[in-house]
């Protein structure tokens, strides 16, 4: 059995990447004579040239290439291997962090928290409510295990899990626009008018903004259930999860004013945690049940679940 070791491979790869010793010693922090003497070691074991030296950049030989293949994903899972064991050494957590984002159907994901943390009692769960880029903020800095939010599904530090589309929609309630509601409504004609907007409670600088209109007065309020009484009261418009007002609209107490400039917009609501961090056994356990329970989040987004939700708890009574 031929008896290369980790770090063998782990220069190969760095020099495969970097095209030289010199780099590739300097990102695995060791010396140039140190890697290349562990290369040099592996293609003596393997009897195999893996690297053609002959060049300004060290490359790989066709050989070299085909077995770099291999490495990366020996690598890959030696990687996987230490994380798990990171795990198992963490035994069971204290406490885990859990932050809601404001596009959270709130009642749908607390009632699934309560019912895993009652069967998890000797784990303390700490909620936190973020709004905007706060539940991205708290999490890239190791201040939440997991969030559920929406988040830029390109970035390779994260994982997620999908619970459904959450649609904000412009809305007013009766009597506010001075104007007739239509789907031509301008920023031009909405720019005297009080706008309500989110918080974003992000810690560094002043955070994002987002369906503004430009010199239009605003109100700013801490989640969208203040931001549905105030609108509904008339002191202002703004956009809203239509999870949260289909009954209002539906009734006529509010006004949708989705049309060309104000079309509305789709989010994805996930719950997300960090890639490349381990998690301890209770955490990952969460994962698993919110991946099995989903479909219940999903069922409270889709369209009609108010009704539902209602006739159910009627049919309860009943029962």
């Amino acid at each position: 059995m031929i008896q290369f070791t980790l770090n063998e491979l782990q220069c190969f790869d760095a020099v495969v990447q970097a095209g030289a010793f010199q780099a590739a010693a300097t990102r695995l922090h060791r010396s140039h004579p140190a890697v290349f003497a562990a290369v040099a070691k592996l293609e003596q074991q393997l009897g195999v040239q893996l690297l053609d030296r002959s060049g300004y950049r060290v490359q790989p030989t066709e050989a070299g290439r085909s077995f770099h293949r291999r490495v990366q994903a020996l690598l890959q899972l030696a990687e996987d291997v230490g994380t798990h064991a990171k795990q198992l050494a963490m035994g069971e957590e204290t406490q885990l962090r859990v932050v809601l984002g404001d596009l959270c159907p709130r009642p749908a994901l607390l009632g699934l928290l309560s019912t895993f943390f009652a069967r998890f009692r000797q784990t303390r769960l700490h909620v936190h409510f973020e709004a905007v880029t706060g539940p991205w903020e708290r999490l890239f800095d190791d201040q939440a295990d997991l969030i559920v939010h929406r988040v830029d599904k390109t970035d390779s530090r994260l994982e997620w899990i999908d619970l459904g589309k959450v649609t904000l929609t412009p809305v007013a309630a009766p009597g506010f626009l001075p104007f007739p509601v239509s789907s031509t409504i301008s920023p031009t004609q909405m720019r005297d008018l009080t706008q309500c907007v989110i918080r974003d409670t992000t810690q560094r600088g002043p955070g994002e903004s987002h369906y503004i209109v430009a010199g239009a007065h605003q109100c700013t309020v801490a989640d969208h259930n203040m931001k549905k009484e105030l609108i509904m009261q008339g002191m202002a418009w703004g956009h809203l999860p239509r999870f949260l007002i289909e009954d209002e609209l539906r009734d006529g107490r509010l006004l949708s004013l989705a049309g060309r400039h104000y079309p509305g917009i789709t989010e994805d609501l996930v719950v997300a945690r960090r890639f490349d961090r381990p998690h301890g056994p209770i955490a990952t356990r969460l994962w698993s049940y919110l991946q099995e329970q989903a479909a219940v989040v999903r069922d409270q987004l889709a369209p009609g679940s108010t009704r539902r939700t209602v006739r159910a708890k009627r049919k309860s009574r009943r029962r």
